[in-house]
């Protein structure tokens, strides 16, 4: 998706998946079945949420903003999304750009019949593209460049839907995941190199396409495999169709989904989320040993590799911070005083075992450093005699632009400061972050092979293995007009 505007509020230190996306062909149920796998995959987007259907002949949609839970819980709702087939997605963006015609799946009327398409990722030469279309004369409705591929299948000269999906795609960079539905077809597509997940999965007679393993699990359906880089897989009443039209490329899954994006629950890319993150805490505690009373992980995202830090350096792990779950990210700070008690709405110290102890904090990144800075003088004022950071990834010192929604490169504190630097900054008293070899090591590789590397790490490293066109060809605008709703 475009991300054209500003980075995340000042207690919201993260970076943010743009989206998840689920599919489900010959299911009576399909859209309730869809509801429940973007329940599923809530955390890859909370600021909107849409679903379409297919009864054979009519397309049946709702889109929202918001929750899931909050949108999809109506017998009615569901009720009227009528069919065995449903694609569902969703959706985070910041500000400016979270509008209902921005809300995936989108649907499109074509000779052929309609088409709806739900898509993760980010395409790297959209900019371009979206020009060349407009002065062809085609009429966008929205930001995305989700319609950039409609329109390039709707211009496109080759007669099935399948072809003029193909044709479309071969003109487009970027990284993506793409779940799409015609009257009778489930489509599911990965972009050559895999940077964005997708995975296929089975329950009773119906075939599932979804972002994560996890949003199988929560339907009972049964994991085949991951859709290949590259790979089209057609689902119809004949079967399953497996279309590989594409150049052969290196593999370059994320390795941001170990760290942070994916649920720890998610086999993704053939490995637990969870026993990675908590090899990365170990291999983390193997790189940075310093003398310490108790690890304390900063929740929820550092609790796994905060365990497998611990059992490392044989230390205890303790909840030495409580978040609270029910603080949104729409709170309204009217004021300097109350936007520096922030992070105590999400975070409080538990007072009584970080009092009087060498603590050490695991958390997964850091980005512009404002959270770690305020958890640092959180557990100082709580009565810790010393405080130590650990970061479960690298220093991230460059931006991402296939599909996670992170600053410009200026607003990373890595990008800015050596690893002394930053540790004055959050005035800890050690700073230290895993290792790339330490990283690759704890995904089951050797090291990091620097010719050739197995993922894409580009938030790290700078090495972008998909050409950024739009950046480097300066055609990027500064705004488009529909953000000024």
């Amino acid at each position: 998706m475009i991300t054209t505007h500003p980075f995340q509020t000042s207690d919201d230190d993260h970076f943010h998946e743009e989206c998840g996306v689920f599919g489900v062909f010959g299911h009576k149920d399909a859209a309730a079945h869809a509801a429940l796998g973007l329940h599923a995959l809530q955390h890859r987007g909370q600021e909107a949420a849409g679903i379409v259907s297919c009864d054979g002949v009519h397309f049946h949609t709702h889109r929202s903003l918001g929750l899931v839970g909050d949108n999809f819980s109506s017998e009615d709702i569901i009720g009227r999304l009528k069919g065995s087939m449903a694609i569902g997605h969703n959706r985070y963006s910041t500000a400016g750009e979270t509008v209902l015609r921005n809300v995936q799946p989108i649907f499109a009327e074509f000779g052929f019949g309609g088409l709806t398409i739900g898509h993760n990722g980010n395409l790297t030469n959209a900019f371009g593209l979206r020009k060349q279309l407009v002065e062809r004369g085609c009429i966008f409705q929205s930001t995305m460049d989700t319609e950039i591929i409609i329109h390039l299948i709707a211009v496109s000269l080759y007669s099935t839907v399948v072809d003029r999906i193909i044709d479309a795609l071969k003109q487009v960079k970027g990284a993506y995941s793409l779940v799409a539905m015609t009257e009778n077809s489930l489509i599911g597509v990965r972009d050559p190199m895999g940077v964005r997940p997708l995975v296929l999965g089975r329950f009773d007679n119906a075939y599932i396409l979804c972002s994560e393993t996890c949003a199988l699990d929560i339907i009972g359906a049964d994991y085949i495999r991951d859709i290949d880089p590259g790979e089209i897989v057609v689902i119809s009443e004949e079967g399953l169709r497996s279309i590989k039209p594409f150049t052969r490329q290196q593999k370059r899954f994320c390795i941001f989904e170990y760290i942070y994006f994916a649920r720890p629950d998610s086999q993704v890319d053939g490995r637990n989320v969870y026993d990675v993150r908590k090899h990365i805490g170990k291999e983390l505690a193997k790189e940075s040993k310093v003398e310490a009373d108790i690890v304390v992980p900063v929740p929820d995202s550092g609790v796994p590799s905060a365990i497998g830090f611990a059992d490392e350096a044989g230390l205890p792990f303790e909840l030495g911070i409580i978040r609270n779950h029910y603080v949104g990210r729409t709170f309204i700070e009217p004021t300097d005083q109350i936007r520096n008690l922030g992070v105590r709405l999400k975070h409080n110290a538990n007072k009584g075992y970080i009092e009087g102890k060498r603590v050490i904090l695991v958390d997964d990144s850091i980005v512009r450093g404002t959270t770690s800075e305020k958890i640092v003088a959180m557990v100082r004022a709580a009565g810790a005699s010393e405080v130590h950071m650990r970061i479960s990834s690298p220093p991230t010192r460059n931006s991402c632009f296939y599909g996670i929604d992170t600053p410009e490169q200026e607003h990373l504190l890595a990008s800015r400061m050596d690893v002394a630097g930053m540790a004055d900054h959050i005035s800890a008293d050690s700073l230290a972050f895993i290792t790339m070899d330490g990283l690759y090591r704890a995904v089951g590789e050797a090291a990091r092979n620097d010719a050739s590397p197995q993922y894409c790490d580009a938030c790290f490293s700078g090495d972008y293995p998909i050409e950024l066109t739009d950046q480097n060809g300066g055609s990027r605008p500064a705004q488009l007009s529909l953000l000024t709703e």
